[in-house]
């Protein structure tokens, strides 16, 4: 740093006063004279004439000494002035030493001012000398031979490439074997090779680019109009790089922190994984807390976790204090606010349906219009598989709202109960018609016999009794084959003992009940059962693969006839 305590003077290089008050309210900077891409020496300015303008001006002096032919370089001379020591070109002003310049080289003022002068009078030989035609000639030279060898190592690199291709190819691809487990292939030998290959090619061209910079940087400092592009070149070319890595330097210790918050999280992560996997076996239980909430559990913890852990690491994080990260930040979040709305609402009902156990995979179950069973539950949407084998996506917000009805869910403890109506005349005693209908449900299996089957009237009709046959089975997915067994053996009872069913709706009696004759059962194409046998089959449901189940809690026993 330069105080300049001077009084009064003369800047001889602005040709304006400036104050000693001035001078000593300043902090120096310093900058260095060049020529042709040659550092002669440092001078120092002030705020009101800074160093830049300062060696500006000076290289412009020496340059236009060094163009005049008429000017011999021992024309120089210093000159003792009351600011300090001159170095004079005839009447012409080239520079001031002052002492303070001295006093920070450490050095005694006519010294450095007999420094400056050599090294102006050098310049301006070099300048002169490097502009001389011989001079151009023989680096013109120069740069051709540097031309010629250039283009023969990029030939040999590319050369010595492809042989390089062809060897592995030849020698090498073969004994390569494939990167697996046991009998897991994880990654093939072909693509091991390539791999290989690809690395080559990658250092061919590293070796390439270095081959360019060694000769640009050679063939402009040949000449003086390039020399000071020679001279910058390395920096230009290792500055950004010298940057990266003083920047990963100086954010090691934040890095050592990220390290170390990480395997922390990661072993917090592990132990509750470990600890909501025993409850969701059950080796762990927890009053209230069922097994089936383990895993939304765990995700929700780990989502704590995480969203925990990047609160703390975020202050650490490389960059995230600069502007452009920070409105980086602001913009996504703005984007995920705007288009995540719905996203997070079928989360969060996703979660809440879990935890209010409506249903789980595998329950038969009619959401609005839809009925089937459910594939699985995601964090967006729930799949359930139709009655006509057709998979449905229905958004856990509009389950959360909507109206979901479960017939699993208590079949397997109490049994669901399936129920069907038919009406029949006032004149059929009731009685026979509850005996009918109990007889119906004797004879369809899969019905179950505890709890029995019941019948309840419905209503007293206008023109009919309305009888509800109500019957037990132990597995939802059987109710539409169950439903079907049961209305055939509904037919084949109330045909059997000659009572016409009325409805759905009744107009006035025919001279003959409308009745099929037993011995029209089985009227062609129908199949005539075997002797004995008088249980209707249970139909399947084709292309659902749902087989009959049997409850558990109570009584399984199916239904048979006395």
């Amino acid at each position: 740093m330069l105080i300049a305590t001077v009084t009064s003077a003369q800047v001889e290089e602005s040709g304006a006063a400036i104050s000693a008050a001035e001078l000593e309210a300043e902090m120096a900077t310093t900058v260095p004279v060049e020529l042709d891409g040659n550092r002669l020496f440092w001078v120092r300015g002030i705020s009101s004439y800074p160093a830049e303008q300062r060696a500006e001006r000076i290289k412009d002096r020496i340059k236009a000494l060094a163009r005049n032919p008429d000017f011999r370089a021992d024309g120089l001379r210093l000159v003792e002035s009351d600011l300090g020591i001159k170095i004079m070109a005839g009447n012409q002003l080239v520079m001031t030493v002052f002492d303070a310049d001295a006093r920070i080289e450490d050095v005694r003022r006519p010294v450095l001012a007999t420094y400056n002068l050599e090294r102006i009078r050098q310049a301006i030989a070099d300048y002169r000398q490097a502009r001389n035609p011989d001079t151009l000639l023989r680096e013109g030279l120069f740069s051709l031979g540097g031309t010629v060898v250039l283009v023969v190592i990029i030939a040999l690199l590319l050369w010595l490439g492809r042989r390089t291709d062809e060897w592995i190819a030849r020698r090498v691809q073969h004994r390569i074997g494939s990167l697996g487990i046991q009998s897991f292939e994880i990654v093939r030998a072909e693509r091991i090779g390539s791999a290989v290959r690809r690395v080559v090619y990658v250092i061919r061209i590293l070796l390439v680019l270095l081959a360019v910079f060694v000769y640009l940087d050679f063939v402009l400092a040949r000449f003086p109009w390039t020399r000071t592009v020679a001279n910058r070149l390395f920096d230009w070319v290792t500055g950004p790089l010298v940057t990266m890595g003083q920047g990963i330097i100086a954010v090691i210790p934040n890095l050592i922190f990220l390290t170390i918050l990480f395997y922390v999280s990661r072993f917090i992560l592990r132990l509750i994984r470990l600890f909501f996997d025993a409850v969701a076996r059950g080796t762990v239980t927890l009053a209230g807390f069922e097994a089936d909430w383990a895993v939304p559990t765990y995700k929700i913890a780990w989502f704590a976790v995480v969203a925990f852990a990047l609160i703390v690491a975020y202050p650490y994080i490389p960059g995230s204090h600069s502007d452009a990260f920070k409105g980086i930040s602001i913009f996504l979040g703005v984007v995920f606010s705007l288009g995540s709305s719905s996203a997070i609402a079928n989360v969060i009902a996703g979660y809440l349906m879990t935890y209010r156990r409506a249903f789980k995979a595998g329950d038969r179950v009619r959401i609005g219009d839809v009925t089937g069973d459910v594939i699985e539950m995601r964090l967006q949407a729930t799949h359930v598989r139709t009655l006509k084998n057709e998979e449905a996506i229905l958004p856990n917000s509009q389950l959360l709202n909507g109206h979901v009805v479960n017939y699993s869910s208590l079949a397997t403890r109490y049994g669901l109960i399936l129920h069907t109506t038919v009406g029949i005349g006032y004149e059929t005693p009731w009685r026979q018609v509850e005996a009918m209908l109990l007889v119906a449900a004797e004879r369809t299996p899969g019905l179950l016999r505890e709890p029995p089957p019941f019948v309840l009237q419905q209503s007293l009709g206008d023109f009919a009794v309305n009888y509800e046959l109500n019957a037990y089975c132990g597995d939802a997915r059987n109710m539409l084959p169950l439903y079907t067994a049961l209305h055939r053996n509904i037919l084949d009872v109330f045909n059997e003992y000659g009572v016409q069913i009325m409805t759905p709706a009744y107009r006035a009696d025919t001279p003959e009940p409308k009745r099929v004759p037993r011995e029209q059962w089985y009227a062609a194409p129908a199949a005539r059962e075997p002797e004995g046998d008088k249980k209707t089959p249970l139909p399947q449901e084709e292309g659902l693969g749902v087989r009959a189940g049997k409850a558990e809690g109570f009584n399984k026993t199916p239904l048979s006839p006395s």
